[in-house]
């Protein structure tokens, strides 16, 4: 089933996610309506507050420019992510949860550390590099109400919120 998903402003794109306590149908199932919703929005992550549930919970799968998956889907459970490698520029990152197309350079770690678990309870724990990296980089910030807007320039954000207020002002209108 395809989610809605939560774009900004809404406020509950804040929240801290909780914990999941235990793995559930209910949990699998939000799993697989997550990578629905994801593949049908041409995503390559998504995190469970963007669809309005607060779990500490994520799926992935990034593909290259061309649609190559460069490393396979995964489902995370309560991840943690440590981070290990050198700065590096993510060139126009975007979201799901960022209206109107707006993408922007953003810094992120080269490599990563993750622990987690799989959807049948199983830990996970593997290094991550480059592109995988900075995605689960980029969702792993979901879950403690980050966006990558709120790592970039104050200038770069006050002209990116007046466009979206100028956009909501017009969506309302309609």
């Amino acid at each position: 089933m395809i989610l809605d998903i939560l774009t900004y402003p809404d406020p509950r794109l804040k929240t801290v996610s909780h914990p999941v306590a235990e793995i559930t149908d209910e949990v699998r199932a939000l799993a697989q309506d997550m990578f629905d919703t994801m593949y049908a929005s041409r995503g390559v992550g998504l995190a469970a507050p963007q669809v309005g549930r607060f779990l500490r919970m994520l799926v992935m799968h990034p593909v290259s420019v061309e649609g190559e998956a460069v490393y396979p889907p995964m489902v995370l459970i309560n991840p943690v992510v440590t981070p290990l490698g050198e700065d590096v520029v993510s060139p126009q990152e975007g979201c799901l949860s960022v209206p109107l197309n707006y993408r922007s350079d953003v810094m992120r770690k080269s490599r990563v550390m993750l622990s987690a678990l799989d959807l049948d309870g199983n830990s996970i724990a593997e290094e991550f590099v480059d592109y995988p990296a900075i995605v689960l980089q980029h969702e792993a910030d979901h879950l403690d109400g980050v966006l990558f807007i709120d790592q970039i320039s104050r200038l770069r954000r006050s002209l990116y919120d007046a466009k979206v207020k100028k956009w909501q002002t017009r969506r309302n209108s309609e």
